[in-house]
């Protein structure tokens, strides 16, 4: 009893003296949102009471430290360094690539992965890459891709949306949701060559869907709390990690059942799906089912929430500036108007959507604000100094914030939080090309995103498709913020109203 009062002693007085500490510095500090640097914790406590709108706090704070931060986690011994600054990332993700790649930590983080593409660093990472590139410029994958794209948005998308517009008036839907599992239609019938119906009428619930989610918010959590905290919780599934052990176990249980399948198929070598090639344009007579899996389940994440992400901060965006869409309208009335007016609602083809300078633009625009992935993990096996002056150790960890970037005075002028698509059209008419490290919605350097083509591809078909047939709007009231996630999905939603829209196909 008597050890017990002297410890609580000790503790009291303990935290006395941090909270004096702590207003001591709050009282010298120049910029209030700035985490103060605790005794024995760090930035940890900052950290953790800004998580819930940590994407806008780290705004906030890398603009008021000239792009660059670096983070002591306290007793942790981990330090973070977090940037956005142009020339750091090129730095880091293109001058000297080799001494940073994503590291052993961001494997164990991102453990649902396996070996595949995305955790895999060296000589593993270069023999997926080669692979999946020569897969993935093939022409009968690009047919096979523009015609599934095609197909979900004339057979699901469009019809659902008439099915909302026509229940009642001012129908309501939440389209972030529904962008989503059309997005996860569309990615697993090109990796897995099926097509599970999240759009059907209804929207069933698809546990591996679910699933999905549940991982993208625990591995969040994961870069916020120390690798012994958050491996404990999930060794003993307690808190977040339960759902993420729940999630992983759907996950491999559905990866499992569909190489199965693709595997007894009689007619794998007429598929184009990634999977059936992998199995059938495989050097070993005998590709594992682990390396199927891997595979497969980076491919399924890459597509699904990236482009889903991205569309539905498009109509997001979209809404709140009718000039944009009404730009959007105009270019693709020429199109429209060759269709003739017998159609109930008008598809487009890939094809006819790839010269839209505009539409383009406004997708580019987009993903400025919004980049699926707020931020890039790296390591760094040496020690290194950074074009901003910043000296970083060898183990030393950095985030590089791609959601400031897109949001920094100094990167993109005075009108960086204006939604802007004509700074991407130069004055000739033409799409402006900016350097990747400036504009890192697909990565950069050596890591290049290899879904680009197709991303915009289907970005373009369903963007163009639903602005074409549908009046959008967003309801009144509806509060609409990122979501405490590695992707940057929206947490309440995209609560919208659907109504048949009526277009003269005058020109």
């Amino acid at each position: 009893l008597y050890t017990m009062d002297w410890f609580l002693g000790l503790l009291s007085l303990l935290c006395c003296c941090c909270c004096f500490y702590y207003r001591h510095l709050q009282s010298k500090k120049a910029c209030k949102a700035e985490p103060t640097e605790w005794p024995l914790l760090g930035h940890l406590f900052g950290l953790l009471a800004n998580l819930h709108h940590y994407h806008d706090w780290a705004t906030v704070v890398l603009a008021g430290r000239r792009y660059n931060f670096p983070v002591q986690a306290g007793l942790t011994g981990v330090r973070f360094f977090i940037t956005c600054d142009p020339s750091n990332v090129r730095h880091i993700f293109t001058s000297n690539f080799l001494n940073y790649p994503k590291g052993e930590e961001y494997a164990e983080i991102f453990d649902v992965l396996g070996h595949g593409i995305f955790n895999a660093d060296g000589d593993s990472w270069r023999s997926q890459r080669a692979k999946s590139q020569l897969l993935m410029a093939a022409p009968r994958f690009r047919s096979f891709s523009a015609r599934c794209t095609r197909d979900k948005v004339d057979k699901s998308l469009l019809p659902f949306l008439a099915h909302v517009a026509d229940a009642d008036a001012g129908a309501r839907c939440d389209l972030h949701d529904v962008i989503l599992r059309m997005t996860f239609d569309m990615t697993c019938n090109l990796v897995f060559g099926v097509d599970p119906g999240c759009l059907r009428i209804g929207l069933p619930v698809v546990p591996v869907a679910h699933a999905m989610d549940d991982v993208l918010n625990a591995t969040f959590l994961r870069h916020i709390f120390p690798p012994a905290c958050w491996s404990l919780m999930y060794r003993y599934e307690l808190g977040p990690e339960k759902k993420m052990a729940v999630a992983r176990r759907t996950i491999d249980r559905f990866a499992a059942d569909t190489i199965a399948k693709r595997r007894s198929d009689h007619e794998l070598g007429s598929s184009s799906d990634m999977l059936s090639s992998f199995i059938c344009c495989s050097n070993d007579d005998d590709v594992s089912d682990d390396f199927l899996r891997d595979t497969a389940i980076n491919l399924l994440f890459a597509g699904r929430d990236t482009t889903g992400a991205a569309l539905s901060w498009f109509f997001y965006l979209v809404c709140k500036n009718p000039h944009v869409e009404q730009k959007i309208l105009d270019e693709l009335a020429p199109i429209a108007a060759t269709k003739g007016e017998q159609q109930d609602m008008v598809a487009f083809d890939v094809s006819e959507l790839s010269s839209l300078v505009y539409l383009h633009a406004a997708l580019c625009e987009c993903l400025r604000l919004y980049p699926p992935l707020p931020f890039h993990h790296k390591a760094a096996i040496a020690g290194d100094v950074l074009p901003s002056g910043h000296e970083l150790k060898a183990g030393d960890k950095i985030l590089v914030y791609s959601y400031s970037m897109g949001r920094m005075e100094g990167v993109w002028g005075k009108d960086c939080m204006e939604f802007r698509p004509e700074r991407w059209v130069t004055n000739d008419g033409k799409l402006r090309r900016e350097p990747s490290y400036k504009f890192l919605a697909f990565n950069a350097g050596p890591r290049t995103c290899l879904g680009k083509e197709v991303a915009f591809t289907q970005m373009k078909a369903v963007a163009a498709a639903v602005l074409w047939n549908f009046a959008v709007e967003a309801v009144p009231g509806h509060v609409v913020e990122p979501k405490l996630s590695v992707m940057l999905h929206m947490k309440n939603g995209l609560a919208v109203t659907v109504k048949r829209r009526k277009v003269r196909l005058s020109v």
